[in-house]
C-alpha cells in the first residue's frame, strides 16, 4: 500500500499535459468545414500537437460554437496522445478521444489506459472504461473496471478520484466502489480507500478487510468497519467489531492497533483495546485489553480477565461469540 500512493505522484501527473496550451497545430491529408454541423473535419494521418503534447489518429473533428469560437476537439478510430518531457513519456489511448478548449476537460473514452515510462520501462498503468482530466479543479477521474498498476502492486475500484495541484503533485486518491489492493500475495478489501499526500495516511472504510503474508507463509486476516493506515508509522488501526484470524487464534475487539517486526516491516504484535477475547480451540480469554504476537507465537490478556473453556463438539467456533461482558 506504501508504495502505491508515494509512485501515483508521477503517474498522474500525465493529465496534467494538456494544462498548459497554447497554439493549436493540426495537419491531415484532407480538411473540411461542414457549416449545417459546425464542424471542421480531418481525416488521413491526423496529427495535432499542443506545446510537449501530441495526438495522432485516422480522423479527428473541432466544432464550432455559433459565435465563431472552436469549441471541442474530437478524435475517432482509437487515436493515441503522448507527451515526452526529459527521460519521461506519458501516453493516452482510448477508442475515442475529446479535448473542450472552453471548459478545459479532457475525456478519453471506451478501453481507456494511461501509462508512464522512465525510459522504455512503464512505471505506471492505468485502464478504466471512462477517464477524464479537469485542468481547472486539478480532478482526474476514472470510471467502469479501473485497475491502477506499478510493478507488484495493484488495485482495482469501480471508480478513481485523483486530485493534483498546478505542478501536477499527488493531493489525494480516492478508490470508490468494490475497492482492493493487492500485493506481494497481500490483499486489502474495501468500500472506499481514501489517502491524503499531506498526512500520509490511507483509510479504508466499509466492509474493510485486510490480509497480510508473513514471512513463514502464514496469512494475517483483519476484517472491520474502518482501518487506517499510516506511512510513516508504518503502524495499522482498525476500530468498529474488529476480528482478527491468525493460525488457531480468533480475537474479537473495538479497536486495534498493529505494529510491525523492526526487522521485517511485516505485522507482529497487535493491541486490543475496549473489552475483546481471543480464542484458541475450546478456550476463550476475555480482558481489557489483549496483546496477540506472530513471532514468538503468544498472547497477553489483562484487565479483569475472565476464561470460559467451551465443549463445542466440532471444534468451530462462532463469528457471533460475545465479549463476556
Amino acid at each position: 500500500m506504501k508504495k502505491l500512493f508515494l509512485t501515483l505522484t508521477v503517474a498522474f501527473a500525465l493529465a496534467g499535459m494538456f494544462v498548459q496550451a497554447s497554439d493549436l497545430v493540426i495537419e491531415s491529408k484532407t480538411q473540411s468545414y461542414a457549416e449545417d454541423e459546425n464542424k471542421i473535419k480531418f481525416d488521413g494521418d491526423v496529427k495535432v500537437t499542443v506545446d510537449d503534447m501530441t495526438v495522432v489518429g485516422d480522423s479527428a473533428d473541432v466544432t464550432v460554437t455559433k459565435d465563431s469560437k472552436l469549441d471541442t476537439a474530437t478524435f475517432y478510430d482509437k487515436p493515441y496522445a503522448f507527451e515526452v518531457k526529459k527521460n519521461k513519456k506519458r501516453e493516452v489511448k482510448a477508442n475515442i478521444l475529446k479535448m473542450s478548449l472552453i471548459t478545459k476537460i479532457v475525456k478519453a473514452q471506451g478501453d481507456t489506459q494511461s501509462i508512464v515510462f522512465d525510459g522504455k520501462t512503464p512505471i505506471v498503468v492505468i485502464n478504466a472504461d471512462e477517464q477524464e482530466y479537469d485542468t481547472k479543479t486539478g480532478i482526474m477521474t476514472a470510471t467502469g473496471a479501473v485497475t491502477i498498476m506499478y510493478k507488484e502492486l495493484e488495485t482495482f475500484s469501480d471508480k478513481a478520484k485523483i486530485k493534483t495541484n498546478k505542478n501536477g503533485d499527488l493531493k489525494d486518491i480516492e478508490l470508490i466502489g468494490n475497492a482492493k489492493l493487492k500485493q506481494e500475495g497481500s490483499e486489502s478489501y474495501a468500500d472506499r480507500f481514501y489517502y491524503d499526500d499531506v498526512t500520509k495516511v490511507v483509510v479504508a472504510t466499509g466492509n474493510t478487510t485486510s490480509k497480510a503474508l508473513l514471512d513463514d507463509g502464514t496469512k494475517l486476516v483483519l476484517k472491520s468497519n474502518r482501518q487506517e493506515y499510516a506511512q510513516e508509522k508504518n503502524i495499522f488501526n482498525a476500530s468498529g467489531n474488529v476480528r482478527v484470524w491468525y493460525q488457531d487464534y480468533y480475537a474479537v475487539g473495538p479497536k486495534i492497533s498493529v505494529y510491525p517486526n523492526k526487522e521485517t516491516g511485516k505485522p507482529n504484535e497487535i493491541y486490543f483495546t475496549g473489552r475483546s477475547s481471543i480464542t484458541q480451540d475450546m478456550r476463550t480469554i476475555y480482558a481489557d485489553k489483549i496483546t496477540m504476537t506472530m513471532k514468538p507465537k503468544s498472547f497477553h490478556a489483562d484487565g479483569r480477565t475472565r476464561t470460559v473453556i467451551r465443549n463445542v463438539g466440532s471444534g468451530s467456533n462462532s463469528d457471533e461469540m460475545g465479549l463476556g461482558l
